[in-house]
């Protein structure tokens, strides 16, 4: 995906949006991590229902659809870290393993 078909995503949703403006920008920050982060990061981040939530508001199927699987700097993310070359990943998604979740990012690995 490249940048100008993300911006075309984001004056859809833009254009099209009734609601609240902080799920609007919210979902298009989302977006614009996921770039850097990947959709398996973001799926970590968020809860099923606010992915859900957010896809509507940009009108796109899927995040796998838009964003990369594992991005560049998906290794900042402790929850990717903890989930990452495990067969956990999907657990943690659908809340079956606990204490993984979380939105903490550390600019060197280690953290």
């Amino acid at each position: 995906m490249t940048d100008k078909d993300l911006l075309a995503i984001i004056d859809r949703a833009v254009d099209e949006f009734n609601g609240d403006l902080d799920e609007l920008e919210s979902a298009i920050g989302m977006l614009v991590l996921g770039r850097h982060y990947g959709w398996r990061v973001m799926l970590l981040i968020h809860s099923p229902s606010t992915i859900r939530k957010y896809t509507k508001i940009l009108n796109v199927q899927s995040l796998r659809d838009v964003l990369p699987e594992v991005g560049v700097l998906a290794h900042r993310s402790k929850a990717w870290r903890l989930v990452e070359g495990t067969r956990n990943f999907w657990k943690v998604v659908r809340g079956q393993v606990s204490g993984v979740r979380s939105a903490r990012v550390d600019k060197s690995p280690g953290g």
